[in-house]
């Protein structure tokens, strides 16, 4: 059962977030229900992000998608990144995958949620999985180095809307004896091959951009340095070109490309069951796709969240004619199911996006993001972040 008092108590934990404060300028955060799913459903879940774990993992695959990716992606590198965040729609005969982000974000908003449900001991073994986490990409390339300080970057932090987020991780990796940061790009300065945060070299940039390649002039000397060997960077471009872009989803929904690849075929019927149908959009086929659009949940291919895409039966012409010169992705349509919520003593239905936060192919934690509308908006009364139990 959901205790604000108990989440107010859990946000404010070590340095203190203003919770009044967050409560005005996030009134939908976090929601007060909570998801019960079957653990068939569940499983299915985890069945299906260790199918595309073993593809992504095949020198073929790898071959096929580097070859549209950036040259900050070529590089080969030991650590796996961070926070991968595999979302799904729960159809009617089972979930769907939706999209794969490399910077997935509400990992540890959603382990202090856990809290207010009363699930504090299964909040601490998540938030512990978290800190080994990036202790381990640490090991990953430095071996038996001591990792002294960790660079939580985003540009302008302090104005994103998971800004709080980034404080209760400062918190977290200082309470495990490692000093940590708040940085935007513009506030480092290159010293050769270090990268320096008022002075004090940065060992590991946990990355929450969304210039996934780090291409973006700000983010010159992350990228220098990065290419040097100088910092370790988490989630880092090549994570984004092998998972993220969603050019990907129409390799791993298409059957031939799956035998070509030398995907067992048991693999291949997990795939084909699990991932909606995607296609690449182009003009020749301009017509076909206008024609069906109602079909089609158009998205741009580099794209992230609901950010320039579009449910084709909600399309103007002027915007299809845009996405048709290239550049997305067209996705078959998997309406998201529905679940009642208590909104002031109203009952309300609300979709719901599942996402499961995925280290080294296990999942970490399940949560939910309730909403209204067209796409997750964490603007919805009721709506937000809940957490997901087994049924």
């Amino acid at each position: 059962m959901f205790d604000r008092q108990a989440l107010t108590a859990a946000l404010e934990e070590g340095a203190p977030l203003d919770c009044q404060a967050l409560s005005i300028s996030h009134p939908s955060l976090f929601s007060p229900a909570e998801l019960h799913i079957a653990p068939a459903t569940l499983q299915a879940m985890v069945d299906l992000v260790a199918a595309i774990e073993s593809v992504i993992a095949l020198p073929a695959y790898q071959q096929r998608v580097l070859a549209w990716a950036p040259a900050s992606a070529q590089k080969p590198l030991a650590a796996r990144s961070v926070f991968f965040g595999y979302d799904f729609h729960l159809a009617e005969s089972g979930p769907r995958l939706i999209e794969i982000n490399t910077n997935a974000g509400g990992g540890m908003l959603n382990s202090r949620l856990l809290m207010a449900h009363g699930e504090t001991e299964a909040a601490r073994r998540v938030e512990q999985a978290f800190v080994a986490m990036f202790r381990e990409e640490w090991r990953l390339m430095r071996g038996a180095a001591p990792l002294k300080r960790i660079a939580i970057v985003d540009e302008n932090p302090d104005r994103q809307y998971l800004a709080p987020e980034f404080e209760l991780f400062r918190q977290l990796f200082e309470a495990n004896g490692i000093a940590a940061v708040i940085a935007d790009p513009g506030e480092f300065t290159r010293e050769g091959n270090r990268l320096l945060y008022r002075g004090e070299a940065v060992d590991l940039i946990y990355n929450r951009l969304t210039d996934f390649s780090l291409d973006a002039a700000a983010n010159a000397d992350i990228q220098a340095v990065f290419a040097a060997d100088g910092v370790v960077v988490t989630p880092h471009p090549r994570a984004h070109a092998l998972y993220a872009d969603k050019r990907n989803l129409v390799l791993l929904s298409d059957e031939a490309t799956l035998i070509e690849l030398d995907v067992p075929a048991a693999t291949r019927r997990t795939l084909l069951a699990g991932i909606p149908r995607t296609v690449a959009v182009g003009a020749a086929e301009g017509e076909r796709f206008w024609a069906e659009r109602k079909r089609w949940f158009f998205k741009p291919a580099a794209g992230f969240g609901s950010r320039a895409a579009y449910r084709g039966d909600k399309l103007t012409k002027r915007v299809f004619e845009e996405i048709c010169q290239g550049g997305y992705i067209a996705q078959q349509i998997v309406p998201p199911s529905e679940h009642a919520v208590l909104v002031e003593d109203e009952t309300q239905l609300m979709k719901a996006d599942i996402r499961a936060f995925v280290y080294q192919a296990q999942v970490q934690l399940f949560v939910a993001r309730l909403y209204q509308g067209q796409t997750t908006n964490f603007r919805t009364p009721g709506g937000g972040f809940a957490p997901v139990f087994p049924a």
